[in-house]
């Protein structure tokens, strides 16, 4: 029997998202404490800061962002949504602290990122859920607007009131006029 020949695919298989001898998870080198904390791959670095900041003593400086550094490279920065990527050899993940940003940029005033970390409900990871919002305190602001807007409904009700009883009237005055 003679072989047949496959036609080939034209078309490359997509190449592997992850290399099964990968390590799951990415390593944060936090300066402020000195310790490396370890995330889960596809962690958002804006949850990562909060996490980090989060097992900090007081006083220490908060950290900022999360940046990719090499020797004799441009530091790679990761913005809140950014997914934490291990670049390979020679690279290492490290925050940057408010120390380090306030030598650099004395003129302006930079604060760090608040981010809000929504609860999860069944063991889901938080991103995948929507973000609660936080209620603020009640104010003397605020009662005053409510007080104000009660008193122009009941103004307005008083307009319609006065308007409706002379609407008798108003009609009988437009058909002798006509």
């Amino acid at each position: 029997m003679a072989e047949e020949e496959l036609p080939s695919n034209p078309i490359p298989p997509p190449p592997l998202l992850q290399h099964p001898l990968s390590p799951k998870f990415v390593e944060v080198i936090c300066k402020s404490s000195g310790r490396t904390r370890r995330f889960a791959a596809g962690t958002e670095a804006g949850f990562a800061i909060y996490l980090i900041n989060k097992k900090l003593d007081i006083g220490v400086p908060l950290a900022l962002h999360i940046e990719a550094i090499k020797e004799g490279e441009e530091p790679i920065s990761f913005g809140p949504t950014a997914v934490l990527v291990d670049y390979g050899d020679g690279w290492k993940l490290e925050t940057v602290t408010e120390v380090e940003f306030a030598g650099v940029l004395k003129e302006r005033v930079v604060q760090p990122t608040k981010v809000k970390i929504p609860k999860s409900i069944g063991g889901a990871h938080p991103s995948s859920e929507r973000a609660v919002a936080s209620q603020p305190g009640i104010s003397f602001v605020y009662i005053g607007k409510i007080f104000l807007a009660i008193i122009f409904i009941f103004v307005l009700a008083a307009v319609f009131t006065l308007a409706l009883e002379n609407l008798p009237t108003l009609i009988l005055f437009i058909n002798s006029s006509m």
